[in-house]
């Protein structure tokens, strides 16, 4: 089996168990996973956010407590024929999107105002469709945050957090030498900290 295929049957794995989750269920393992990244929250912080598409969990709560305690919100702006991303002010109102990206119900808003890229915000929350216990993510295979992360390289960086739920925790994730780990996974059951290559 090649490492594509290897990974499109992790994913839709991945997917199934996330998506078989009970309305109740998944509510409170998004609440406990809110109160986990409450954490992260200081005034005056840059935080990357993302934009939950299907299943991925929710970060409403994350989102209101994060502004009224002064942090600064950003989310991912998608530029034509390339895949790092950069980060542009959150607002409230997807009226004023500037642009959406994707197709039908999952679209994700894309806002305008002053774009920066990922080594300036302090903490970046990861979207994932799976997630092993070194810190290796699955991501949905459209590169974004893999070439933007590769591109962190020999800068400051974010403290990289990815976000899901426990069903999306696995032993063991193929990957590649290129592949970066994340500094930790926030889930209903807690934040699971990982030590990174640099760490070591």
């Amino acid at each position: 089996m090649s490492l594509a295929q290897e990974k499109s049957d992790l994913r839709r794995h991945f997917r199934r168990a996330r998506q078989q989750l009970d309305k109740h269920e998944r509510i409170r393992a998004t609440r406990a996973a809110g109160r986990a990244l409450k954490r992260y929250i200081r005034r005056g912080r840059r935080i990357g956010i993302y934009w939950p598409i299907g299943s991925e969990l929710r970060l409403d709560g994350f989102i209101q407590t994060a502004l009224q305690r002064g942090a600064k919100l950003y989310l991912p702006y998608i530029e034509k024929n390339t895949l790092r991303l950069w980060f542009t002010p959150y607002r409230a109102d997807t009226r004023h999107a500037e642009r959406r990206r994707g197709k039908s119900a999952l679209y994700i808003p894309q806002f305008s105002g002053k774009k920066i890229r990922a080594h300036h915000l302090d903490v970046l929350l990861v979207p994932l469709v799976g997630i092993d216990k070194q810190g290796f993510r699955l991501g949905q295979g459209g590169g974004y945050y893999d070439v933007s992360l590769a591109a962190l390289r020999g800068r400051l960086q974010p403290h990289t957090v990815g976000v899901g739920f426990a069903c999306q925790l696995c032993e063991q994730l193929p990957h590649e030498a290129h592949d970066r780990q994340l500094d930790a996974f926030v889930c209903e059951q807690g934040i699971m900290r990982f030590q990174t290559a640099a760490q070591k």
